[in-house]
C-alpha cells in the first residue's frame, strides 16, 4: 500500500463509549474542517457495518474484521488525499493501534463522558438492549471498553459541547501544520 506523504489529508479517531458524543463531535467537526478546504469523508461504525456485517453479532472475531476492514478503508481514503473521520468506538486499543500503524497522520481523540451519562444519552438503545439481555457485547456495560492511553486530544462532553469539542481538534491540527511544516511532516 502507497501512501500519499504530500497529502495535506489525516485521519482523525473519535473513540468513546456508545452514546459519549462522538457522532455530533464528528458532524461539528466534518463542518469545521470543510470552512478551511478540507475534503472530508466520515467513517461511522454503523452505517459502514450495514454494508460489512448487515446482521451484526458484535462477536469478538466480527468485531476484530471489521475493524480491520474499517481502518483499512480509512488509510486507502487518507492515501488519496480525503481527511477521514473514524465516528467509531473501537472498545480495543488494538483496533485504534492497527489504524495508527497504517496511517502515518493519525489523530486519536478520547471522547470522554461517564458511563451513567452516556446510558441517559442513549437514543440507539444500545444500554437498554444490554440490560434487558439483548446484546451481550456492549462496551463499557459487558464488554471492556479500553480508553486511550495518550490520546492526541481529549475532549470531557460533560464540559464542552460539541462546537467546542471539535474546536480543540481543530486547534491541535492547526498547531501541528503549523509546528510541523517547516519540517515537511505532520505527525510524523
Amino acid at each position: 500500500m502507497t501512501t500519499n506523504v504530500t497529502s495535506k489529508a489525516f485521519a482523525v479517531w473519535l473513540t468513546g463509549l456508545p452514546a459519549s458524543g462522538k457522532s455530533t463531535i464528528a458532524r461539528e467537526l466534518t463542518t469545521q474542517l470543510g470552512t478551511l478546504g478540507y475534503t472530508v469523508e466520515v467513517l461511522e461504525s454503523d452505517a459502514v457495518r450495514q454494508v460489512l456485517t448487515p446482521h451484526p453479532t458484535y462477536s469478538r472475531e466480527e468485531r476484530d474484521l471489521f475493524y480491520r476492514a474499517l481502518a483499512f478503508m480509512g488509510a486507502r481514503l487518507v492515501a488519496h488525499g480525503i481527511t477521514v473521520i473514524f465516528d467509531a468506538t473501537a472498545n480495543r486499543r488494538a483496533y485504534r493501534d492497527f489504524a495508527r500503524s497504517l496511517i502515518p497522520k493519525f489523530i486519536e481523540v478520547a471522547v470522554e463522558c461517564p458511563l451513567e451519562l452516556a446510558m441517559q444519552r442513549d437514543y440507539k438503545g444500545t444500554y437498554l438492549r444490554g440490560r434487558q439481555g439483548e446484546s451481550s457485547t456492549v462496551p463499557g456495560l459487558q464488554d471492556p471498553y479500553e480508553a486511550p492511553v495518550h490520546p492526541e486530544v481529549a475532549i470531557d462532553t460533560t464540559k464542552l459541547s460539541a462546537k467546542d469539542g471539535a474546536g480543540k481538534v481543530l486547534e491541535f491540527v492547526k498547531e501541528k501544520l503549523k509546528t510541523d511544516s517547516a519540517h515537511g511532516r505532520f505527525l510524523a
